[in-house]
This record gives C-alpha cells, structure tokens and sequence, in this order.
C-alpha cells in the first residue's frame, strides 16, 4: 500500500496529479500553517502566451492559522474573474470546453467558503476526469486526529492506513532523510519520479512547463493528459 500527504492546492500541477496515480491512499494536508504566497490558493496558467497567476482572495487572520480553517474572501468578485479569465485563456483550445465543463461549476460554487474544501473539490473532480481517483482513499489530515513532529507525524499517518511506502516529491528529501523518522520505521520512503515533457501549447512559440493542469488538459484532452501525468509524455 502506497501513500501519499499533500498540502490542498488551487488547480496542481500535473505532478501533483502523478502523486495520486501512483497511490492508493491520498491525504490532504490541511492542518498544517497556512503560508501567504505560497500555491494553496493561486497558480499558473497562459493567458495571451504570458504566465497568469490566478489567486483565490482568502481571509488569512494570523500566522499560526491552519489551512483547513482559512476562509475564501466573498467579498471580492474573483469567482467571474476566473471564470471569463480561463474562458478566454482555453475556451478555444482543442480541449479547452472539456476541462472548463469540469472546473467552472466549482470555482462558480459560492456555497463552498473554505479554501480547503474548495481545493479539494476541485481536485476531486479534476482526478476523476483523468480516470486516477477510483478505487482510491482520500482524506484529510486534520480528520485523523494524530500529534507529532513533522515527518514523525507523516509516518503515522502511513501507519495508520496501514500503508508500507510513502512517496514524496523530491523538494522534501533533505528534511525528511535528515529527521530520520522513516528509517527507525517499516514506512519505505522514495521519491517522486516525474519530469514533465513537451506538449503542444496552442499559439505557443515556446513551451512553458509547471503550469496548472488545466493547460495540459485543454491542450491534449482528459485522455492524453492521464498517459502524460502518470509517464510524463
């Protein structure tokens, strides 16, 4: 059994869509500090054949606040911003109207007020289009109720499911290998093996890499973008 503990993010990236392919069992980490700036609540797209930035207002009340409990900020009109920023961006695209058809009715959803709840929606939605998320356990971190350091706690998490390896991406293996916590256990820690390739970009000169998946679906379609996560071509 394999696991996976990611933070909650605003429309990943395709590696963060490998991550789940490659799972059985993926947990959400949302109660951990929620970081200003960081990509909880924006991403990247193309807009005009530039680098866009879309950031989801939130209400952020201190330093030490948990993810699961930041608020989106309603009051701000940045549901219609997002939407007629992505119509524009990839309604014209081979696939834009397929992924927009999955995304848009969530980002459009002012029912949801947690930034966490919304990701995860999203989320949900977007791996279950590209075919990963059946037969997959998904949850949430702050339901589990477990203490400990860091990496210590990641272990328990594994254990708690009953899952023998824990795949991280490579950017956490300094700490992780320095605290040490998967070695003294029967967790297997490796890492992420994923490079994103070359796909083709509509009026694109040049291809820009680590962008949301949306653009990969709006470019190649559902189909193509599950080979492309899961063999990263």
């Amino acid at each position: 059994m394999r696991c996976a503990i990611m933070q909650p993010t605003y429309l990943p990236w395709s590696g963060y869509f490998n991550l789940i392919a490659n799972v059985d069992v993926f947990i959400f980490l949302d109660d951990v500090q929620y970081e200003k700036g960081e990509w909880q609540n924006r991403n990247r797209i193309l807009y005009n054949s530039k680098i866009h930035w879309l950031t989801v207002p939130v209400r952020h009340n201190s330093l030490s606040q948990k993810i699961y409990t930041v608020l989106i900020d309603s009051t701000k009109n940045w549901r219609k911003k997002h939407r007629l920023t992505l119509e524009y961006a990839y309604k014209n695209h081979p696939f834009g109207l397929d992924v927009l058809d999955v995304i848009l009715p969530i980002i459009n959803d002012e029912r949801i007020t947690q930034l966490a709840t919304f990701n995860r929606t999203l989320t949900l939605s977007i791996a279950d289009a590209l075919g990963i998320a059946s037969s997959k356990l998904f949850t949430n971190s702050s339901e589990l109720k477990l203490e400990g350091a860091r990496t210590e706690r990641l272990v328990k998490m594994c254990e708690y499911f009953g899952c023998n390896e824990y795949i991280s991406p490579v950017g956490a293996k300094c700490y992780l290998e320095k605290d040490g916590d998967f070695q003294k256990s029967a967790v297997r820690l490796t890492f992420q093996d994923f490079t994103p390739s070359y796909y083709p970009q509509k009026n694109q000169d040049t291809f820009v890499s680590h962008l949301s998946i949306v653009d990969v679906v709006a470019n190649i379609g559902w189909s193509k973008s599950r080979d492309y996560i899961i063999y990263g071509k």
